[in-house]
């Protein structure tokens, strides 16, 4: 016997922001569409698809993020639930935003293209079609409170950097200058980093030693109480 059936109908979206950070540029860029169906076909699109009726909603971020990017194992979580009545002249619908974390330099770039996606910085980012600029401007302010109390800024660079290359990536978050003795001071003090023998000598004659993340440095200090805060 089929319940509800007194109840309205309407369809759940996904979208999602897909943050990538491009180490040339030092710049911080989104993943845009042009949308290629109506309402608003041609017009600048977040990442998005619709709830199907045999899946979870993480389930289908997941498969929209792996359609469009080719990557599966990337860092993302839940945003914010978009409810306004008049978001979409399409239908009622209502959207469940996430935000992802990519290393552009490692992502499928040629799969990216055959979907008619585009990296824009975020600092030259056009007018978005219905509330999607609102889902951007969430998605920041949230990657911004995690960059500055978790370590996962660490998903947008390779596996190997350097002190300056992690500061210029919190400086594209930030969008704004940090102090290197400071920045460089504090973080080495975690004890989070594991120092390579190896360096990077393009940027400079003296070079720049490479670093690697410890995640089991992280979680044993996480068990001991330990907040990170850069």
């Amino acid at each position: 016997m089929p319940y509800y059936q007194e109840h309205e109908k309407f369809h759940v979206a996904v979208d999602s922001i897909i943050f990538g950070y491009d180490e040339d540029g030092r710049e911080l860029k989104v993943l845009l569409l042009k949308r290629n169906f109506q309402p608003a076909k041609g017009e600048w699109s977040l990442m998005g698809g619709f709830l199907k009726n045999n899946e979870a909603i993480d389930t289908a971020a997941k498969r929209i993020l792996h359609q469009l990017t080719g990557l599966s194992d990337v860092y993302m979580e839940q945003l914010y639930t978009f409810g306004e009545l008049d978001r979409d002249p399409g239908a009622r619908i209502i959207s469940v935003a996430y935000f992802a974390l990519i290393r552009i330099n490692a992502s499928d770039l040629e799969l990216v293209k055959t979907h008619g996606a585009t990296w824009v910085p975020i600092s030259a980012m056009p007018q978005l079609i219905f509330d999607h600029s609102a889902m951007v401007s969430r998605a920041l302010k949230k990657l911004q409170v995690r960059a500055r109390t978790q370590p996962i800024g660490f998903e947008l660079l390779p596996d190997k950097f350097t002190i300056p290359q992690l500061q210029g990536l919190y400086e594209a978050i930030y969008n704004k200058t940090l102090d290197k003795r400071n920045f460089r001071r504090k973080l080495l003090s975690m004890n989070l980093l594991e120092k390579l023998e190896e360096k990077e000598k393009e940027s400079s004659r003296k070079g720049a030693w490479y670093y690697r993340f410890e995640p089991r440095n992280y979680e044993d200090l996480l068990n001991r109480g330990f907040n990170f805060e850069l």
